[in-house]
């Protein structure tokens, strides 16, 4: 028997996919497998409510698997920074996956959704403020930072060229370890 929450990683495909305002019930019906009485009986208020918990998701493996570990202070900095590229590399299918909160960022569906992520890109911004309190511009960086992971997965995306994300994050990640030892 289907349960709500087995939907909504191929909600999230689906989102990823056609984006919000294409991702009709037809499509989601389809990707998820459920009949469109289902999908209102696990989502009564529809669409909204399913991008809703596909956010609720993928923000609450962020903060388990990224923002929280990024503020343990017993683990050094570097193993820190370390281990959220590895994540977010992880997660991102290391340039193959949109971020949806970024999709999400730009489209019409910011005047739904913004507040989910606005916070969202707050948070890991924080976070990784925290992780990089021993530089000397923790926040500046930490903005570059998000910002530099945003655009790459875009512009992966755009030339259909996973390596570049890979280029990019490894650079990053590697000025930000220098920046870290001085």
């Amino acid at each position: 028997m289907a349960v709500r929450s087995d939907s909504v990683p191929a909600l999230a495909g689906v989102f990823r996919t056609y984006g919000f305002d294409g991702a009709s019930l037809a499509v989601i019906s389809e990707h998820t497998g459920l009949g469109k009485g289902s999908l209102y009986n696990f989502f009564p208020r529809g669409k909204e409510e399913m991008a809703e918990a596909v956010l609720d998701q993928v923000g609450a493996w962020f903060m388990t698997e990224v923002f929280d570990p990024l503020r343990v202070e017993s683990v050094s900095p570097a193993e820190r920074i370390t281990a959220m590229f590895d994540a977010v590399a992880e997660h991102f299918g290391s340039g193959n996956r949109i971020c949806l909160f970024g999709a999400f960022a730009l489209g019409n569906e910011r005047a739904r959704f913004g507040a989910r992520v606005q916070g969202y890109f707050d948070a890991w911004i924080s976070a990784l403020t925290t992780a990089l309190e021993c530089t000397d511009d923790p926040a500046g960086l930490a903005e570059e930072c998000v910002s530099t992971i945003q655009g790459a997965l875009v512009l992966s995306r755009a030339l259909d060229d996973s390596l570049v994300y890979t280029r990019l994050s490894g650079r990053l990640r590697d000025r930000l370890l220098a920046r870290m030892e001085l």
